[in-house]
């Protein structure tokens, strides 16, 4: 029988991104620094912006939803994120199409997803209940649970953090393995799990936890000892001659 230690957590957290509406100042730091926010800003008609919506390209190309990727129309807003561009209605999630907008957001490789539709399409999921797991899952044969799905199959309390062994691929704590399925102790009646290193012995077809495991009569250890089997009961060699006189 095995035991196994407390489980991992596997999670991750995503970073949820968030668009902003920030003043030209702050567009070029950001721009400059780099950095992982998305910008949300004006086409503007003066002939300093005319150079920058000159080499405006809206990321859709050809499924630009205004129609034209170059349109730079004065008025309308356009969305930058790293070097990438879209006009304000075009910066949508990859899946539901819906525009983000001011909400959050979820860049992965070249595509950005809204929040659920990332979660229904990446995020891992518990192999009990199928529910996405956000923080505090545990890793079972290489599945994912949430640790409060991840319980006895028996008396379903909770396993995570606990020992616990298994059978037919099915966990169960200790207490309920030793009632159901570990060999019983000839002197106590009680179950020997193994669990945590307990020993026992055995001899035919009858077992004893290594303390149960005394003479019937003086009560010693015969543990490493000869001993004498008397029906259902076993005698150090002393007390078996004592028997028999």
């Amino acid at each position: 029988m095995t035991d196994v230690d407390v489980l991992s957590s596997r999670m991750k957290s995503r970073l949820h991104l968030q668009t902003k509406t920030i003043g030209a100042e702050r567009i070029k730091k950001a721009k400059d620094n780099n950095e992982d926010i998305a910008v949300l800003s004006m086409f503007l008609p003066n002939a300093s912006a005319v150079e920058e919506n000159r080499n405006f390209y809206c990321q859709l190309g050809d499924y630009c939803r205004i129609g034209d990727p170059r349109a730079t129309k004065a008025g309308t807003k356009k969305m930058e994120y790293k070097t990438r561009q879209w006009h304000e209605n075009c910066f949508c999630c990859c899946v539901c199409k819906t525009a983000i907008g001011t909400k959050s957001f979820i860049p992965r490789e070249q595509e950005i997803y809204c929040a659920g539709c990332y979660e229904e399409k990446f995020a891992t999921r518990c192999i009990k209940c199928n529910k996405v797991i956000t923080s505090g899952g545990v890793t079972y044969k290489n599945e994912p649970w949430h640790r409060e799905c991840f319980t006895c199959t028996h008396c379903n309390i909770t396993l995570a953090g606990q020992r616990f062994t298994s059978r037919d691929e099915k966990p169960y704590c200790a207490e309920c393995f030793g009632e159901l399925f570990a060999k019983r102790c000839t002197a106590c009646v009680k179950p020997i799990t193994g669990i945590g290193g307990t020993r026992f012995i055995s001899f035919e077809d009858r077992h004893w936890h290594h303390d149960c495991f005394v003479c019937a009569s003086c009560k010693a250890s015969l543990v490493g000892r000869g001993f004498i089997t008397d029906g259902p009961d076993i005698l150090c060699p002393d007390c078996a001659k004592q028997k028999l006189m």
